[in-house]
């Protein structure tokens, strides 16, 4: 996602809901919007009009897979850049394979949001364009997560950014920002392949594209229009996926078994707690757990009452019952004023610390210089060194750890 989002996207979003498309046209008024080419189909589904890859649309799904051929509803895209993509990725079976296991996590909680709005299930493979279905993913662009959201345009759709967390990586909040959007765009074009290039270029320039053929008398569909070549191969991508996983024994591609079932469940968390002991507390590597959740900046998760931890349906209950008998601290962490500019290797050096340890706790490179007052977070092993050896020279202050309520902050801008 490259850009910001347009004012009137925002009221759309927070309106957008698994209602019909009638419904819809009640509630969006947007001047921009184009010929609508699609219809709703009576599943509810917003279906596009044209041809779509021929399935079986009444066989039971026996995994994941079966469920998302099945939603699929998007007019095929028929293109020479198609091909190009699908042979791409047929030569590279083992990073489609990495991907796809990536997707094993998060593929039925997008799949079940698509459904209960009413969406194209081919729209649980964009991940797999946007990121590869990395939550941690992060661009030169500075986009983030699974659905890459720049910093302006997670903070348009109240995903918040903060010292302690980023909602641009978090699974669910960021998944249903997404599709708010990818709702309010496709309400706007009537098109899902003209969204799909407003979501990575922005649905002004698409607007001013579709504007500039129709003044011109060309066709307005997504390969008639003049845009980047990252935007040109972007609906081809995703054909080439929808293509392969469509029919994966004509490609000799092997699809892993997802079970049709939830992969993970969320649990309420109202205490500040350290990461590695929550991971620890869910009887779950530190690893797997920042893949469920991966939006926390600081190795400690701050507390509030929305608050939440996603974990594996069977580690959840795991993890309260330890929860209950756990006599220890949740968090072994203090915050640390830093007296007077200095750089990070004198103040590990007074705190008896490696830099690295603070480095990596704070996000700050080896070599960064500490303006007088800022506030690090370091163990409280730290602490105890630091109070018991105070000197003039120090004059830091040692708290313990508050965790603070997240805020979000709207704001309005147009996209492309």
């Amino acid at each position: 996602m490259k850009a910001t989002a347009l004012q009137t996207l925002i009221f759309c979003a927070a309106l957008c809901s698994a209602t019909t498309t009638v419904a819809a046209e009640q509630v969006f008024s947007l001047q921009t919007a184009t010929n609508i080419s699609s219809v709703q189909t009576a599943s509810g589904v917003m279906r596009d009009s044209d041809t779509v890859t021929p399935l079986d649309h009444t066989a039971q799904s026996a995994d994941i897979w079966g469920r998302v051929r099945n939603g699929f509803a998007m007019r095929d895209l028929e293109s020479p850049l198609v091909d190009d993509r699908m042979r791409y990725y047929l030569a590279r079976p083992q990073q489609l394979k990495v991907m796809f296991e990536r997707g094993r996590k998060y593929m039925y909680h997008i799949v079940s949001e698509l459904e209960k709005r009413g969406m194209p299930t081919e729209l649980a493979l964009l991940p797999i364009v946007e990121s590869a279905y990395n939550p941690q993913a992060l661009s030169s662009a500075k986009a983030a997560g699974l659905w890459q959201f720049i910093p302006s345009t997670g903070k348009d759709f109240q995903l918040a950014q903060n010292w302690w967390v980023d909602e641009r990586r978090d699974v669910v909040a960021s998944t249903d920002a997404a599709l708010k959007y990818l709702q309010a765009i496709y309400e706007m074009h009537g098109d899902w392949q003209l969204a799909l290039a407003s979501y990575n270029w922005g649905e002004n320039a698409v607007a001013r594209a579709v504007a500039n053929n129709k003044a011109a008398g060309k066709p307005t569909d997504y390969m008639s229009l003049s845009m980047p070549t990252e935007t040109r191969y972007y609906v081809p991508k995703l054909q080439a996926l929808k293509n392969i996983i469509a029919h994966p024994e004509l490609y000799n591609i092997s699809l892993p078994a997802i079970p049709d079932q939830p992969y993970f469940t969320s649990i309420e968390k109202r205490q500040g707690m350290d990461v590695a002991l929550a991971a620890k507390l869910a009887e779950m590597p530190l690893s797997e757990f920042l893949m469920l959740n991966p939006g926390y900046n600081r190795p400690v998760m701050p507390g509030s009452d929305n608050a939440r931890l996603v974990l594996p349906v069977e580690n959840a209950q795991k993890f309260q019952e330890n929860l209950a008998h756990h006599d220890a601290p949740l968090v072994t962490w203090k915050t640390y004023s830093v007296p007077r500019t200095e750089r990070i290797e004198q103040v590990a050096r007074r705190l008896r610390l490696a830099v690295q340890e603070i480095c990596n706790a704070n996000g700050l490179g080896a070599r960064a210089l500490l303006a007088a007052g800022y506030t690090l977070l370091v163990p409280s092993s730290a602490v105890e060194v630091a109070v018991e050896t105070p000197s003039k020279a120090s004059g830091g202050k040692l708290r313990q750890v508050s965790a603070p309520t997240t805020r979000t902050r709207t704001t309005t801008r147009s996209r492309g």
